[in-house]
């Protein structure tokens, strides 16, 4: 199983619940494979995400300098760096936190790993990235993570009582 199998698809849940108005996600891909990036950034388009491209290390930086997100797709192969060295960049730099609502709660940007290459348990741990999709992977997989993204950044602006997804005690 590539994408974590709880909580896969509560966003529908956050909007009955919070009655808000779900729009999709805001993604920044990072795919140096133009016929990749084309297909993911049409899927992801058609669920009604926006999705910002970087076709290298650079442009990615560009964007997490100038630009708000709630999932980063990264390929670890780039032409100028390596995927890894955007994160490490990005997280210097304070780019890899989601603006903070609750100041007791720190959340960190969703990353998902796509990569021809295997990606070792340390990389994924020292990053903490959310999910790694060997390449080739199934899209479907890919736009679940999307759908997460869009419920973490909706059910993160609910209160408690109201949001599906929040920690509840045990009923006895």
């Amino acid at each position: 199983m590539y994408w974590p199998a709880e909580k896969l698809d509560h966003a529908e849940a956050c909007r009955q619940e919070g009655d808000l108005s779900v729009q999709g996600a805001r993604i920044l891909l990072i795919e140096d494979d133009e016929a990749l990036r084309e297909l993911i950034e049409r899927n992801l388009s058609a669920r009604h995400h926006a999705v910002s491209i970087a076709v290298d290390a650079q442009s990615a930086l560009r964007h997490l300098r100038t630009g708000t997100f709630d999932l980063i797709i990264l390929d670890i192969n780039l032409p100028d760096l390596s995927g890894w060295d955007v994160l490490r960049i990005a997280k210097r730099e304070g780019h890899l936190q989601f603006p903070q609502i609750d100041m007791q709660q720190e959340e960190k940007l969703p990353i998902v790993v796509v990569s021809a290459v295997r990606v070792s348990p340390r990389r994924m741990s020292e990053f903490r990235t959310r999910a790694y999709l060997p390449k080739p992977f199934p899209m479907e997989a890919l736009l679940r993570l999307a759908v997460e993204a869009t419920e973490q950044k909706y059910c993160s602006i609910l209160p408690a009582d109201r949001n599906p997804n929040a920690s509840r005690p045990p009923q006895s």
